[in-house]
């Protein structure tokens, strides 16, 4: 650890102590806390089952940087690359087209034995996995319906894949002893507007009520719902509204998923946490970063991300919230996209732990919003990235820009070398 390190470290922590601010306390709470990474940033959301498979869904992946994963060993070395750069111990979202296996099985038929060497891996690294099914670019979602099809028989199809997925969740919870958050996402929906609106939604209803009858251990896997605004080829209408999701997961006591660009392009997820906290079961977020709608841009420290921190720190929500990335870009070094965002969420994080919050909620209710105001933005420029170095040099990984050095002498042995790059995929 470098002296300027310690020596900046030392002065920050005694304007943060002259408010009440326990540094050490916080660089401890820091540490335990657990983001989700998801690994579909690293081989642009091809997965390993059928790479051949145009994507859909209104999943768009632009650009054709050098270096994406393109089996499920290099997409581990190059998530191990990553995690080597960002401090703490984490978690790998993986979704079901991830499977590493060498049988031809399709994802209704999906098992717990075709992740056994992600488990290994995860054993390994002291890593958390969480799980989705893939609802889509599949032959049997090209018409835009998975769980709300009015096809029987292509929507058991559909059930028959979310109640494996919830299996396999299962088993990376107990094998692992970190409980899994299975997360399902769905696409269905029309590009225009439908006369129908409620009989998708009863039959998405329908379906979850099956899929989520087997009653697992909580302590192995929880069930989370995400909503969606519109998506390419559904711009009028998505079956699973956030309304819907909202309304089936307080009904039912399942974790509601909040993408941060899952809603319109002028609202913010940050202002529901506090409402959705007093009676939901839990909370999964989905951090991204929206650009004029759900485009899934590599996560920075803007006002929105800094936001979602404080409500989850000030309102002591980090208990019941689940926490994971979810972008993907191919224009750009991928494992270098995982660090920034990773590390920006954590710094988010940072910054809102060391605000005064008990004195700013005191002078609140006191109606001093003279104060208030005027600590709120004061605390916009102390001294947080001294404290965020050394949360980096206790944590064994490079402080500051350093880390990008790494990357590209990774990119210059490793993923330069790979050859054969799938061409950018770019899908309405």
């Amino acid at each position: 650890m470098s002296t300027g390190v310690e020596a900046s470290y030392q002065e920050a922590k005694k304007l943060y102590e002259k408010h009440g601010i326990d540094v050490e306390a916080v660089l401890e709470k820091l540490s335990a806390i657990k983001v989700s990474m998801h690994c579909w940033q690293g081989d642009d959301v091809r997965g390993f089952l059928n790479r051949d498979q145009e994507l859909t869904g209104g999943i768009a992946v632009t650009g054709n940087y050098p270096g994406a994963a393109r089996t499920p060993e290099e997409l581990r070395q190059d998530l191990e690359k990553a995690f080597s750069l960002i401090p703490g111990k984490h978690k790998v979202n993986l979704h079901a087209i991830y499977a590493d296996t060498d049988e031809q099985v399709e994802i209704d038929k999906l098992a717990p034995r075709h992740f056994e060497k992600w488990v290994s891996w995860a054993k390994e690294q002291e890593l958390g996995l969480d799980f989705n099914p893939t609802c889509f670019s599949h032959e049997k979602s090209a018409d835009g319906f998975t769980l709300s099809h009015p096809d029987p028989e292509i929507r058991q199809f559909w059930i028959d894949h979310c109640k494996a997925s919830r299996k396999i969740g299962a088993y990376f919870g107990e094998q692992l002893g970190q409980t899994c958050v299975t997360n399902v996402w769905i696409p269905d929906g029309y590009k225009d507007i439908p006369v129908d609106r409620m009989a998708p939604r009863q039959r998405l209803k329908d379906a979850l009520d099956e899929i989520f009858r087997e009653e697992l251990n909580p302590a192995h896997n929880l069930d989370a719902v995400e909503s969606k605004v519109f998506g390419i080829g559904s711009e009028s209408y998505v079956v699973g509204s956030h309304e819907f999701y909202m309304g089936y997961g307080l009904q039912n006591g399942k974790i509601i998923c909040l993408d941060a660009g899952h809603f319109h392009p002028t609202e913010t997820i940050s202002g529901k946490l506090s409402s959705l906290a007093l009676f939901s079961q839990g909370i999964l977020l989905h951090v991204s970063r929206p650009v004029r709608w759900d485009s899934d841009h590599v996560v920075i420290m803007d006002d929105e991300l800094l936001d979602i921190a404080r409500e989850l720190v000030r309102h002591d929500l980090l208990g019941m919230t689940h926490i994971g990335l979810d972008f993907f870009d191919g224009s750009i070094n991928r494992i270098a996209a995982w660090v920034i965002g990773m590390r920006n969420t954590q710094k988010a994080l940072l910054r809102a732990m060391l605000e005064p919050t008990d004195y700013l909620r005191q002078v609140e209710l006191a109606g001093d919003y003279t104060t208030r105001l005027a600590l709120m933005e004061e605390f916009k420029s102390y001294p947080f990235g001294a404290v965020w170095d050394m949360f980096c040099a206790r944590q064994g990984v490079p402080v500051r820009e350093e880390w990008l050095a790494e990357v590209k002498q990774y990119e210059r042995e490793v993923l330069s070398l790979r050859g054969g790059q799938p061409k950018a995929a770019i899908s309405s």
